[in-house]
């Protein structure tokens, strides 16, 4: 198979990267090791050093080991970013546990529902949703329940006037039942050592991770994400960061470290490499942007909303930003009016890349200081096959052609966890196909044209919305787009554009059909258009187009 994408790779990138046969936590042994002063993570304006995040990695391993903990038992994390969740992460790993991430906006059925489906039987949780755990606890596996407190990593200060306001808040402090299978995390690690760490023998091979994925096309599932895959991407991800200084990175964490997109470009680059995480539990653009202008961070990966959101701030320019040097954008298309201004604000480079849970995540990405093509997702990193395969036969397509993107890699995961259907209608003789559409040019560069279950068919033309939200972005007055598909007693279906206006902007829906008409064929023109003031979506940032088509179809009689 020719890979024609590996000639435009930067020179100091390696067309293949060796990955060493460790399991995934060895990389905070090792950088504990060698640079035990180095900042670790920043949080709140408080800094943790490298040896101590290890050392409370191996602390918590050793408490898990008291618990019961034993090699393949999945212990779920429930916590926004905060330096809890970096040692925690690495210190199941180093217990032989398997991690289970889990979203801490998720309700009281989504919890229940993964916690039943990994089996996990410990979780670590936020004092703040230990009620939720409470009410499924009885319904799932867990023996064990650990409470922290996010203001337990604060600096002093900032740790009295959080308890104040909190409690003036609250009223009141949550609860924690006494009952031997409740456990308060700093009590817990008391009575352990680093020393007292369980000696597990993790194989490369072993599961480390079940990196759930976002339910957009049914019943979330647990991709099973083993160590090597885990260090592999993270290494991949390295080399293609192909000016990155080892101990001297500022990474700004604002994407979630329970997605698999921050728990590789944050996380786990950031632990392999030495470099400072600067944690964000959540993404607030003001604070972002004193984050940024405080910290210095140099490399931020994020999502385009995020990119969107600091563009368009009124006083953006009050912060000083040029301190970054490389972002990666990921979970959507990134409009090229996005990128421009973008590196034009932080005198950065930004560029788009592509990835799923099932991958985790990273398979492609635009060359940060190579050739770099709008509108594409790049080109396979390194150690990575892709293909546009045909959806009737499965065979490689050539170039230009539309088909289904499948990938190949060391990164690529084991499966479906205890769902062998779904992993066998994935998982074809090493290849894992998408379902994303897409096509690849004759250098090698790859183009996600829309997802298989996205693309509209309006009187018998295969629509992209991804090509429409492209043009939507180019109109100055659009901040955010996204197009779907909604039912039409004629066409089948037809185009909606929904549409966020910047700040202090009106427009029509004449105006903006009008703009599209003279730049894409007349049956992509979007029909209908609405105005919002917010665009539904997740915890990454990742514009949900699937509520917008449910919404749309609970509109319809039930007949229909």
């Amino acid at each position: 198979m020719s890979k024609p994408w590996q000639n435009h790779y930067e020179k100091s990138v390696p067309a293949e990267v060796v990955i060493p046969d460790i399991p995934m936590h060895r990389a905070l042994e090792e950088t504990g090791r060698k640079m035990p002063s180095q900042t670790a993570t920043i949080f709140m304006g408080a800094r943790m050093t490298y040896k101590q995040i290890k050392d409370l990695a191996d602390t918590f391993a050793a408490a898990l080991a008291s618990l019961g903990i034993k090699k393949g038992d999945r212990v779920a994390i429930h916590l926004p970013n905060c330096p809890q969740f970096v040692f925690a992460y690495y210190g199941v790993l180093k217990a032989g546990g398997i991690i289970v991430p889990t979203n801490p906006l998720y309700v009281e059925r989504e919890l229940e529902s993964q916690l039943k489906n990994s089996g996990a039987e410990v979780i670590l949780t936020l004092s703040k949703f230990y009620p939720l755990v409470q009410k499924v606890r009885a319904r799932t596996n867990l023996r064990h329940v650990i409470v922290t407190n996010i203001k337990e990593y604060f600096p002093p200060l900032l740790k009295v006037l959080f308890t104040l306001l909190k409690e003036k808040k609250d009223g009141h402090r949550v609860a924690i039942a006494r009952d031997g299978q409740t456990h308060l995390l700093q009590d817990l690690l008391k009575h352990y050592s680093p020393g007292q760490a369980p000696k597990v023998e993790n194989t490369p091979g072993d599961v480390a991770l079940l990196m759930y994925t976002g339910g957009t096309t049914g019943i979330p599932k647990g991709a099973a994400l083993t160590h090597k895959n885990l260090l592999s991407n993270t290494l991949q991800v390295r080399a293609w960061f192909s000016q990155l200084q080892e101990g001297k990175e500022i990474i700004l964490t604002a994407l979630p470290l329970f997605h698999s997109y921050g728990m590789t470009t944050c996380l786990n680059l950031g632990v392999q490499a030495g470099a400072a995480l600067v944690l964000l539990p959540q993404f607030i653009v003001k604070d972002v942007l004193k984050t940024i202008n405080k910290y210095r961070p140099t490399l931020f990966p994020g999502v385009p909303t995020m990119y969107v959101a600091i563009n368009n701030y009124p006083e953006v320019k009050k912060y000083n930003l040029r301190s970054i040097t490389a972002c990666i954008s990921g979970g959507a298309a990134l409009p090229v009016e996005v990128q421009a201004k973008f590196e034009e604000i932080t005198g950065g480079k930004l560029v788009e890349g592509y990835g799923l849970s099932e991958t985790t995540p990273v398979t492609h990405c635009n060359p940060l200081f190579g050739l770099r093509k709008s509108g594409s997702i790049g080109v396979p990193v390194p150690n990575t096959m892709a293909k546009v395969a045909s959806l009737e036969t499965g065979e490689e397509l050539p170039p230009g052609e539309i088909g289904e993107l499948a990938v190949k890699g060391p990164q690529v995961m084991q499966g479906y966890w205890e769902n062998p259907d779904e992993t066998a209608a994935v998982l074809r003789d090493g290849w894992l196909f998408t379902g994303d559409m897409a096509r690849m040019d004759e250098d090698g560069y790859f183009y996600i044209v829309d997802r298989k279950k996205d693309m509209i068919i309006a009187g018998g033309y295969n629509i992209y919305p991804r090509e429409i939200e492209e043009v939507l972005y180019t109109h100055p007055k659009v901040q955010e787009a996204v197009v779907a598909a909604v039912p039409d007693e004629y066409r089948g279906e037809t185009v909606k554009a929904y549409i966020v206006l910047k700040e202090g902007q009106e427009a029509t829906a004449e105006e903006i059909i009008e703009f599209c008409r003279g730049k894409m064929a007349k049956y992509k023109v979007p029909r209908l258009v609405e105005f919002r003031d917010s665009l539904p979506k997740s915890m990454i940032g990742k514009i949900l187009r699937r509520l917008l088509v449910e919404e749309e179809r609970k509109k319809l009689p039930k007949a229909t």
